[in-house]
């Protein structure tokens, strides 16, 4: 049971349920620091450790424009690797 003024907050990764003061705050567009007309979404400790903490400087855009979550697997890949450039590792034949 949560302390008495105790907000509690919904992990997006795993979905458990937990104090707020017990939750890392997750940006989808990775400035944390700023904080002005921002919602912020939760991670339980466990979930924010396995996170990337890589900069991500333009990839909820991109995300978007490749129809993230709206796109079938392969159209989504196919359509992201144009956005981002198109270029991979070069594979042995």
């Amino acid at each position: 049971m949560w302390q008495s003024g105790s907000e509690g907050v919904t992990c997006i990764a795993c979905g458990e349920e937990l104090p707020r003061s017990q939750a890392r705050e997750y940006d989808k567009h990775g400035d944390r620091w700023e904080r002005r007309d921002k919602e912020f979404e939760f991670l339980c400790k466990p979930c924010y450790r396995e996170c990337c903490h890589q900069p991500r400087d333009g990839l909820e855009e991109t995300l978007v424009r490749a129809d993230a979550g709206d796109a079938d697997r392969e159209t989504f890949l196919a359509q992201y690797h144009d956005i981002a450039g198109g270029e991979g590792p070069e594979r042995e034949r």
